[in-house]
């Protein structure tokens, strides 16, 4: 590295969401951003680390890359971990856990590759401190994180901690939520301005709501929660406070936004009712219990996102053959002037819903391969009328 202040750093994020990482990144400080498949690799000091993780609405983890080198089985990547000062970086007393990843790895047993790094750890911490850290797989101190390709291992230090999509306030939990990463990201994708009206007419646990008011404030993400670089030796505790100060002095809570969430069902409402206090935005969010298609457009123009569900059970199934083609009469009926916007995993959508998308962008919901479709909705129809 030209300038030792700067230290390569790895951001990952949901697939699909790489090049508004890159650009909120760049924002936030980093430089030499370079955006690949499931991340953004980049540059950054203390100060910039630090914001990354508290200031970014799209990253999952912050990554410090110590090495990679190139390796051909176990036995040469514990030498490749066990030259590292590991010492240098936290200290025996801390809790350890390791996880590891890997794209067309010739290994046979990923299990043994992260078996071996951690072995690693300990023998060169019992070799510089005469003690080692224990293993905590469920709440370490400190995650170190490895990737194979084909012919290289890269190691890294987790900057985070607990994945950044846990914002640090959600209470209660309804069935496949959506990650408050990606749902950022989607709101994103929307264009959505905090001058605009937001509609989730299917809001479930309330992420999308929650993810919009906290934009349209101005609140970090990572205002209510802890970070893994908190309990690295090289933690700088005047930086931090000069990175948070500067973050929340930023906020602007008493801005009226217009942002409103329904759901069928009263449980899921009153989930979100919860969640949105947690956060501190039970006043920011007009909530109601209501089916969509009851709904009425709360202002002449404005963004609407809804997270719809797609079944796997034929009953499911067949429900939701009837409940797309609704969906689109009651968006060309009563959302005429809005921008209207489907995430789904159900390919079956686009063609119940009977209009046509004026965007298609793929996005994953983990391992699940996602559209998020985009419907202007204009006055009339889209389409001539068969005779």
């Amino acid at each position: 590295m030209s300038n030792p202040e700067t230290i390569s750093h790895f951001a990952t994020c949901p697939r699909g969401l790489e090049a508004l990482l890159s650009a909120e990144l760049e924002r936030l400080g980093a430089g030499t951003v370079k955006s690949v498949a499931g991340g953004v690799a980049f540059q950054a000091d203390l100060r910039t680390c630090y914001r990354a993780n508290l200031e970014s609405r799209l990253a999952t983890r912050i990554l410090r890359r110590l090495a990679t080198m190139p390796y051909r089985n176990e036995q040469e990547i514990y030498d490749i971990a066990r030259a590292l000062p590991w010492s240098r970086w936290f200290g025996a007393s801390k809790s350890i856990r390791v996880d590891l990843n890997a794209s067309r790895s010739p290994l046979k047993s990923l299990d043994f590759a992260t078996l071996r790094i951690k072995d690693a750890i300990c023998d060169r911490f019992r070799d510089d401190t005469g003690g080692r850290p224990d293993v905590n797989t469920r709440e370490p101190d400190i995650r170190v994180h490895a990737y194979l390709d084909a012919a290289n291992v890269t190691l890294y230090l987790d900057t985070s901690g607990e994945p950044l999509y846990k914002r640090g306030f959600r209470v209660q939990s309804v069935e496949a939520p959506l990650k408050e990463n990606l749902a950022a990201g989607i709101i994103a994708l929307s264009g959505w301005q905090p001058e605009d009206t937001f509609l989730d007419p299917m809001c479930g646990g309330g992420t999308l709501l929650s993810e919009a008011a906290m934009i349209g404030l101005g609140i970090p993400p990572g205002a209510a929660r802890g970070f893994g670089f908190e309990r690295l030796d090289d933690f700088d505790a005047d930086t931090w406070k000069t990175v948070r100060d500067t973050a929340l002095g930023a906020q602007n809570r008493e801005r009226r936004l217009s942002i409103h969430g329904s759901d069928l069902h009263y449980r899921e409402v009153e989930y979100a009712r919860e969640n949105l206090r947690a956060a501190g935005l039970g006043e920011v969010v007009q909530l109601k219990q209501a089916s969509a298609t009851d709904l009425r457009a709360p202002s002449p123009q404005g963004v609407m996102v809804m997270n719809p569900p797609y079944g796997e059970r034929i009953g499911e199934k067949a429900e939701l053959a009837a409940l797309y083609p609704q969906l689109g009469d009651w968006m060309k009926r009563h959302f005429a002037g809005w921008r209207c916007y489907y995430f789904t995993g159900d390919p079956e959508l686009p063609k119940g819903i009977r209009l046509k998308a004026s965007k298609r962008t793929p996005l994953f919901n983990g391992a699940i391969e996602c559209r998020l479709f985009e419907y202007k909705i204009i006055a009339g129809s889209n389409r001539r009328e068969k005779p």
